[in-house]
């Protein structure tokens, strides 16, 4: 019966799009009908599910590349090591999103491969042949429908951010803003789920792209409103002002896990409740707004920074390893994915994983290197 209603719901997605492309025009108008049939087939059909091994695979070729930004990583004592969890995060950097690779490696770090985690991503992006199937491998799951209340009932974490495109396209002078939009169904979900919440506050990712702005009146244009693309950013870079996607620049990317917000005594009637959610979602919204003040006070200037690091890291992986000339103290994924107090419980759990990483050179061999695993990294 559930399978019945769910393909009733995925007809009449398709429908509700392709309704859209008849009464409007757009350059890109015509491909929407078949991004919906894709969409409907992704959510009606056999679905691909997380596959830790591939996971796995992954960690490495991930965690360094994100070296790049030379990324920090704090309060991750703050995640439940286990049981279900709904972490809350702000979108950045367009679709490099780097701080959100950060987040999913130290959420892999802190709870083990093995473990259920899943992220919420936009069905249009399940939709599109073989990156669907990637990322659900991965632990992707549509942000529409039941699958998210599913899993955390099955004990898995689950990272959303419901800033969505909106959030993650916003204009570089609002780089250090909380921008939700209003969207509230995470909440709702928490709320149902009666599961805590933890915020993660991405910092320095979004200074890597000068986005000037979102291009919602060019995504009208381009017709992708029917695929629930509002934006289609215009960015300055090398080549000037334009619409193409440029390399980021290797601004320094801190991720903060901010404590646990409980929301489980309001009980899951509270889902219903708007002036609750609205509450809920002030609190959050609050709390995330404050810790990314703070990292922007702490450190005002994170592509300085991170051209910094970046030269620093190349440097010393042409001298051999151990010579990045990390700053005293602070933690990046070649280290540790935490900076909590020295207690060995946090950063034991999350050393194996980041160890293979560090270390690794971006250059090569020098005649007279001996044991430092010679190759490029």
């Amino acid at each position: 019966m559930a399978e019945a209603v769910e393909a009733v719901e995925a007809v009449e997605a398709v429908e509700a799009v392709e309704a859209g492309g008849r009464e409007g025009g757009g350059i890109l108008a015509p491909l929407s009908g078949l991004m919906a049939r894709r969409i409907a087939q992704e959510r009606s059909g056999s679905v691909v599910v997380r596959d830790p091994e591939f996971v796995r695979r992954l960690v490495g070729p991930v965690g360094r590349c994100m070296r790049y930004f030379s990324p920090e990583v704090r309060g991750v004592e703050n995640l439940p090591e286990t049981g279900p969890v709904l972490v809350v995060g702000n979108h950045s950097c367009l679709f490099y999103m780097p701080d959100t690779w950060v987040v999913a490696l130290a959420i892999t770090a802190r709870r083990g491969v093995e473990a259920p985690a899943y992220a919420l991503v936009y069905d249009l992006l399940l939709g599109i042949p073989g990156l669907g199937e990637v990322l659900r491998r991965l632990g992707g799951v549509p942000a529409e429908g039941k699958e998210a209340e599913r899993v955390l009932a099955e004990q898995a974490a689950v990272l959303v951010y419901p800033g969505g495109d909106r959030e993650a396209c916003r204009p570089w002078t609002d780089r250090n803003r909380i921008v939700f939009s209003g969207h509230n169904g995470f909440i709702r979900l928490a709320l149902r789920s009666g599961v805590p919440v933890v915020p993660v506050v991405g910092y320095g990712s979004h200074d890597a792209v000068i986005v000037l702005s979102r291009g919602e009146r060019l995504a009208r244009v381009l017709g992708l409103e029917r695929l629930r693309i509002k934006v289609f950013p215009i960015v300055l870079g090398p080549l000037g002002v334009s619409s193409i996607l440029t390399l980021p620049m290797p601004s320094a990317v801190t991720v903060e896990f901010l404590a646990p917000i409980d929301w489980s005594g309001r009980g899951p009637e509270a889902a219903e409740d708007d002036a609750v959610v609205d509450a809920c979602y002030d609190e959050i919204t609050g709390v995330m707004q404050e810790a990314l003040d703070r990292l922007h006070a702490e450190r005002p200037h994170p592509l300085r920074r991170g051209i910094s690091s970046l030269l620093r890291t190349v440097a010393g992986s042409c001298v051999g390893p151990g010579a990045d000339g990390a700053e005293e103290g602070r933690t990046t994924l070649g280290e540790t994915a935490t900076t909590s107090d020295n207690d060995g419980d946090a950063r034991g759990s999350t050393n194996s994983w980041w160890s293979s990483i560090r270390g690794r050179r971006l250059c090569r061999p020098r005649p007279g290197d001996v044991g430092t695993g010679a190759g490029r990294g």
